[in-house]
């Protein structure tokens, strides 16, 4: 088994991103056999739309040292950056030639970021979703911790690596053939709890490092007051809290922050709703920050004296870069040959 995932680093790290990977990126790591795991930080994606070079080094290393800070050991996952990786790029302009427009035109996710001006969106944001196979697709991932949100990328990957296989490997997915092909099809692991954390202020959104407004989301980096100031001006409604699950239908602002809090304490919503079924937000809203506070104060106090750390963050990626080369080139090289690629 072999997991990768990747995050953009552009942003502070919000409580959405703790909940519907990190958290269970840190889980992992004691599952599964050391170097089993590659988790990166997207830095080419950032490129797909408008960026600051100087703020996208800085989130770059800032990105370091709170996953860090989350738990992740460098030791026991392959941390990197997609820029210190060539092969990245490499197989992603290999796979164009197997991608179909039809396929990337049907990405939901060019046509949210693209919005009404289509026309003036970049190439990159276009063909987003081939590097994301090209990323995933290189370290013959079996699985990919994904978002409801990201599962058509990963169904997109599985076409792409599919066609490939089909398109350039003799004998492959004939019958009774054991051929195998130069990519592994990757299954997705959504997590089972608040694999969508929405925004404080529209139960409908997802919280989102793009919101506008700061009051949307609790960041990891937030201080004591922050929280609390954030989650006593979330958006609920008038009504008390129901007694089970059921009751939160119709009501996305009220079961967004019990999700949150099922899973910050690790209990059910049922759970949750028995110890304040009836209750109004003035007694939940206080309880809830008082948790989150618990949980988020020691990486915020970790990642605070992380960041100035430049020499170990850089160290970290190195590290993970050079174990990264290592477990791609092979999968790079098979792909160069089977398209008849001459490089000597």
């Amino acid at each position: 088994m072999r997991i990768v995932s990747g995050i953009q680093p552009t942003g502070n790290l919000h409580l959405g991103n703790y909940l519907g990977a990190i958290r269970n990126w840190v889980r992992m790591q004691d599952e599964h056999e050391p170097g089993t795991r590659l988790y990166f930080l997207a830095d080419l994606h950032a490129l797909s739309m408008p960026h600051d070079p100087a703020r996208l080094s800085a989130s770059t290393l800032e990105m370091v040292a709170a996953l860090v800070a989350c738990g992740l050991d460098p030791d026991r996952s392959v941390l990197f950056n997609q820029a210190q990786v060539p092969a990245h790029a490499e197989l992603q302009w290999l796979l164009n030639g197997t991608a179909r427009m039809g396929w990337l035109s049907r990405m939901t996710q060019f046509k949210d970021k693209s919005g009404k001006n289509r026309e003036g969106a970049s190439v990159a944001l276009f063909t987003y979703p081939v590097l994301q196979a090209a990323d995933v697709l290189l370290y013959q991932a079996t699985h990919v911790p994904v978002g409801e949100d990201q599962k058509q990328h990963l169904e997109l990957a599985r076409d792409i690596a599919q066609k490939f296989n089909m398109d350039f490997v003799p004998g492959y997915g004939d019958e009774g053939s054991a051929v195998k092909g130069v990519f592994t099809l990757p299954d997705p692991i959504i997590p089972p709890e608040a694999a969508r954390i929405m925004s404080l202020r529209d139960g409908t959104a997802k919280m989102s490092k793009s919101d506008p407004s700061d009051m949307s989301r609790i960041n990891l980096v937030d201080d004591v007051d922050e929280i609390m100031k954030k989650v006593k001006k979330a958006k609920t409604d008038p009504e008390p809290l129901p007694s089970d699950a059921a009751g939160l239908e119709g009501r996305p602002e009220a079961a967004n922050l019990v999700g949150i809090y099922a899973a910050m304490a690790g209990q059910s919503v049922d759970q949750v709703l028995a110890a304040f079924g009836g209750e109004g937000f003035g007694r939940f809203k206080p309880a809830l920050g008082e948790l989150l506070v618990e949980v988020l104060s020691p990486i915020n106090a970790r990642f605070v004296e992380l960041k100035q750390d430049r020499e170990m963050l850089d160290a970290v990626l190195a590290k993970g870069a050079l174990k990264a080369r290592e477990l791609a080139q092979p999968t790079l090289d098979a792909a160069y040959s089977a398209l008849g690629l001459v490089r000597g």
